[in-house]
């Protein structure tokens, strides 16, 4: 059987440790045999960041800006104890927010159902789609020490560099401590705006916003205000489809969609959205079952999974033990991105092939062959599910595709 021919190249942005290692087996296993594979590669692997001082990321970012379509794999953002283990020059910025930062797009993630895996809220039927505003605040900041006796200012200057606002952020005359500044844009909180109003549309979801403008004044309160006059433009459509808009503090929010049965967008700043989109996703089964997707206002699109390295099981894998990782979310970040690229190119079999490995891999969970974080949250009656490695469950997909 011939292989499905691509015309334009996926971005391929490659990662860290055991999604590393189960991006390769998912291009071997489920892809190639089929897809005559066409990507620009990237390593965005800690080691390579480093060496290209990163800006191996902020080449990756701009060749998505490029070809419009790209899929990314998990990569490890360094903390002091990876600053040792990996003997690096510098403590190297998220290179998710790097990419974000270029794209200044809107992170859209939802959980991925399987007949059998039962959530952990009883009440979540239906599923909650996770809007992250991908740009600024901490992932764009700028921190560092105050000694004792500092004092840090916020200085704005004017566009000739005269000095029109000076505000004491903290006189560290008793202790020396850490300073942190961080922005946002006008314009990219409307553009945030916009795509969540849009998407909720397409979907017919209503939507929550929640911020912290009773503590955060100014900060969260531009963004309440901006969602407020961007909102008065979708009045009439949301009203017309029986749809609602409610902005809360994100307190409130994390009680109300606890209690609710899902089937609604929930817009999150970015670092809110970064906690809050892990925690939904474990609600409903599994960090490795929720999808991501980062949309440019410009249309260009960035897939990944919406979980970590998975440190833990590296470390087992490289020690030689059997691993059983779950693989689902990445494996749909390598479908919706051959699916868009299918649907940008106008080849119907790629986007028809994305489709039915997405339908082979939610079966084989169905059927009882899933990898070890599943099997305790599966109940399906006349269904015993089995327990397979991550490499064993790869293949149980492709099974399904033959």
């Amino acid at each position: 059987m011939p292989k499905i021919q691509m015309t334009t190249p996926l971005v391929e942005m490659d990662g860290d440790e055991m999604t590393r290692v189960l991006w390769k087996w998912i291009k071997d296993i489920l892809i190639l045999p089929y897809v005559d594979l066409k990507t620009e590669y990237y390593d965005l692997g800690l080691p390579n960041r480093d060496a290209t001082s990163d800006t191996v990321t902020v080449e990756s970012a701009r060749a998505t800006k490029k070809y419009g379509v790209a899929v990314k794999c998990a990569t490890i953002t360094p903390n002091v104890q990876r600053m040792s283990e990996y003997h690096l020059h510098e403590m190297w910025k998220s290179p998710n927010g790097t990419i974000r930062r270029i794209l200044d797009g809107t992170v859209f993630r939802a959980p991925i159902l399987a007949k059998g895996i039962r959530s952990y809220i009883p009440t979540w039927t239906k599923p909650i789609v996770l809007a992250r505003h991908a740009y600024g605040d901490v992932y764009a900041a700028v921190d560092g020490i105050a000694a004792e006796g500092n004092k840090v200012y916020l200085v704005t200057e004017d566009k000739e560099g005269r000095e029109i606002a000076r505000k004491l952020v903290h006189d560290f005359n008793k202790s020396s401590g850490v300073v942190q500044g961080m922005h946002n844009t006008d314009e990219s909180i409307r553009s945030f705006a916009h795509a969540c109003f849009r998407f909720a549309l397409e979907q017919n979801l209503p939507v929550i916003f929640a911020t912290k403008d009773t503590i955060s004044k100014v900060y969260d309160g531009q963004f309440k205000q901006i969602f407020s006059e961007v909102f008065e433009e979708y009045k009439a459509q949301f009203e017309a489809k029986g749809l609602w808009y409610l902005y809360t503090l994100i307190d409130d929010a994390v009680a109300r969609i606890v209690r609710s049965e899902g089937g609604l967008l929930w817009a999150c700043k970015n670092y809110d959205g970064d906690v809050m989109s892990d925690m939904v996703a474990t609600a409903y089964g599994s960090l490795g079952m929720m999808t991501s997707v980062l949309v440019s206002p410009d249309g260009k699109y960035e897939y990944e999974a919406a979980h970590g390295t998975v440190t833990r099981h590296y470390y087992k894998y490289r020690n030689g033990e059997e691993t059983s990782t779950n693989s689902v979310a990445t494996i749909f970040a390598w479908t919706g991105a051959l699916k868009k690229r299918g649907e940008l190119d106008g080849i119907p079999e790629l986007v028809a092939f994305a489709d039915k490995l997405e339908r082979a891999t939610v079966s084989a969970i169905e059927e009882g062959e899933m990898t070890g974080d599943l099997v305790p949250l599966f109940h399906q009656e006349g269904v015993t599910p089995k327990k397979l490695s991550s490499e064993e469950f790869l293949h149980a997909v492709a099974r399904r595709l033959q």
